[in-house]
C-alpha cells in the first residue's frame, strides 16, 4: 500500500468544507476496522484512509499550516501504512482510571512478545511492535503493531483469522469477523 502524498492533503480550510461528509464515512470505515481483544486492548487496523484522516484531524486541531509541519506530521503517520502483505494498527490499551493504568501499562511490559496473528491452522504471525513506545518501566498505552503475513496465511485469510494475547498479565483472544475479514483482506491485496 502507497503513503499518503503530500499533495492528497489539503488545507485546513478546504478540510472544514470537506469534513462534515467526510468524517461520518471515516467514521464507519474505522468501525469495521476495529478488534476489541478482551476488555482492555482495542485494534484499530489503519489504510490509507485512516492515516489521511488522522493527518487531516491533527492538521485542522493543531492549526497545522506550515509546510515543514505538515510533512512532519505526514512522514510520522505514514508508518501506520501498511507494507505489502502486513496489516497495520493502532492498539489502545484502555483502563478506566489513571492509576489502574499505570499498573496496567507497568505489568504488560513484554507485551511485545505476546500478540499474534493466528491465521486457520498456518503457523502464528508475532506482531511487531515500534520499540520507541516501549520504556524500561512501562509501556505506552498506545502502541503501533504490524503483523507481517506470509504468502499462506493471506491465501488462507478468509478461512478465518483471531487475535490471540498469551501475556502472563492479559490472556484473551479474538477472531475476527466476516466483514472485519473481508475489510482488513484489501489491505494486502
Amino acid at each position: 500500500m502507497n503513503p499518503v502524498e503530500f499533495r492528497e492533503l489539503k488545507d485546513i480550510a478546504a478540510y472544514e468544507l470537506e469534513r462534515k461528509t467526510w468524517r461520518p464515512r471515516m467514521m464507519e470505515l474505522k468501525d469495521r476496522r476495529r478488534v476489541r481483544v478482551g476488555g482492555h486492548m482495542t485494534f484499530l487496523f489503519e489504510n490509507r484512509e485512516t492515516v489521511r484522516y488522522q493527518i487531516q484531524e491533527m492538521m485542522r486541531i493543531e492549526r497545522i499550516v506550515e509546510p515543514d509541519a505538515i510533512r512532519h506530521e505526514l512522514d510520522t503517520c505514514n508508518e501506520l501504512v501498511p507494507f505489502r502483505g502486513e496489516l497495520s494498527a493502532c492498539l489502545l490499551i484502555e483502563y478506566a482510571s489513571p492509576e489502574e493504568r499505570a499498573v496496567a501499562l507497568h505489568d504488560l511490559l513484554g507485551l511485545e512478545n505476546h500478540v499474534w496473528m493466528v491465521v486457520a491452522d498456518e503457523p502464528p504471525a508475532q506482531a511487531r511492535f515500534d520499540t520507541r513506545q516501549i520504556s524500561s518501566d512501562r509501556l505506552s498505552a498506545v502502541q503501533y503493531v504490524k503483523f507481517p503475513l506470509a504468502p499462506e496465511q493471506r491465501a488462507r485469510w478468509r478461512d478465518g483469522a483471531r487475535i490471540v494475547i498469551d501475556h502472563p498479565k492479559y490472556q484473551a483472544e479474538q477472531a475476527l469477523t466476516e466483514p472485519q475479514l473481508d475489510e482488513l483482506a484489501q489491505d494486502f491485496q
